[in-house]
């Protein structure tokens, strides 16, 4: 249970880190932040509270994902139904954290008041940012569990078409969500893109099956995969028994800032679906359980860091939980009451014997 808690807490410490009020948020060079950083006196000194380090709309995002999963519903349409009714109500207490525009538009699509179609929403264009990767590590702490995959892929699919109905998007939600699972499991982290790559295949049948212009969707499919693939290659951990991975040597920030833009879509690193939660899990990789330097690489970057902080703070926290980092960081975090009682609410259902079927 503990962990489960230090996943959800420390999922906004990274995200409050990266957002720094929206100052670091919008900032494109890691070297700046990172002399900023040293100005402030260094990770150790930060104390971080509500009124300067408030978490962004996707550490809140996440939050009401969560608030879904936590109810005590009968069949995954219930689940959406409530999802949809929280999705909506949050687009208005997130006015004052600059939501994404996109989220916006998006779920003023979603209808709540529609029984059959509350959560139907049309391709997306616009679909392919990190919105739905970002909010989708409290659905694998839900069905961590491998023999609840199935469950798994068909929630964080259709929790990330909700907002992002676009390939980029809802198989960033996928990634995040299978992550998740696999720091509970304690899975080796050097497989869990490999292994992101055989579950995809099932993700492809699930949407065949339930989407019904699938040809929308089949010209961006491959973009996503393209993508992972190439950073696995990257790596040299793209086949089985390659557990050795190959990291370049970043001697500064603008090399790693390079790095990540490479891996981008439009030069902003951790903008899109595919790359905040490949950023995330190659910091996640790198650091070799050290908080700080998963600090560096994830929430210290240019680019989207609330995004890929918010993704490895909770895989950190969900496999290694709070005792290596500094207690300033999350003893007066903003919402760490109830971040602490959703890590519990999330362990207590994802222990509970009930098999949700639609």
């Amino acid at each position: 249970m503990d962990k489960f808690k230090a996943g959800l807490v420390l999922g906004a410490v990274g995200d409050a880190l990266g957002f720094r009020k929206g100052r670091w948020e919008s900032c494109p060079s890691g070297k700046k932040i990172q002399e900023e950083l040293v100005d402030l006196g260094g990770l150790g000194a930060l104390k971080l509270d509500p009124d300067n380090w408030p978490v962004s709309d996707a550490a809140l995002l996440h939050m009401t994902t969560a608030e879904a999963l936590v109810t005590d519903y009968w069949c995954l349409e219930d689940l959406y139904r409530e999802l949809v009714r929280l999705y909506v109500e949050a687009m208005v207490c997130l006015q004052g954290r600059a939501p994404n525009p996109s989220t916006v538009e998006a779920c003023a699509h979603l209808k709540p008041h529609n029984f059959l179609l509350a959560w139907h929403t049309p391709f997306n264009e616009k679909g392919s940012g990190f919105g739905a990767a970002a909010k989708a590590m409290c659905v694998g702490m839900r069905y961590w569990q491998p023999e609840r995959l199935e469950n798994l892929v068909e929630v964080s699919i259709e929790i990330g078409r909700m907002t992002h109905n676009h390939p980029t998007g809802f198989l960033g939600s996928l990634a995040t969500a299978l992550f998740a699972s696999y720091a509970i499991q304690g899975k080796p982290v050097v497989t869990w893109g490999r292994d992101l790559m055989e579950v995809i295949p099932r993700a492809e049948e699930y949407c065949r099956k339930t989407i019904r212009h699938m040809s929308d969707y089949q010209e961006n499919w491959f973009y996503f995969v393209a993508k992972w693939q190439f950073y696995l290659e990257e790596r040299e951990i793209d086949k089985e028994g390659q557990n050795k991975p190959t990291f370049p040597d970043c001697k500064d920030a603008e090399e790693t800032d390079r790095m990540y833009k490479r891996w981008s879509s439009e030069g902003r690193a951790g903008r899109r679906g595919h790359d905040a939660p490949m950023i995330a899990y190659d910091a996640f990789l790198a650091a070799k359980g050290d908080w700080a330097e998963l600090c560096k690489r994830a929430m210290f970057h240019g680019g989207e860091s609330e995004a890929t902080g918010l993704i490895a703070g909770c895989l950190y926290g969900l496999m290694h939980g709070l005792n290596q980092v500094p207690q300033g960081l999350y003893m007066d975090l903003d919402k760490r009451e109830r971040l602490e009682e959703l890590g519990e609410a999330l362990y207590k259902a994802s222990s509970a014997e009930k098999c949700i079927d639609k």
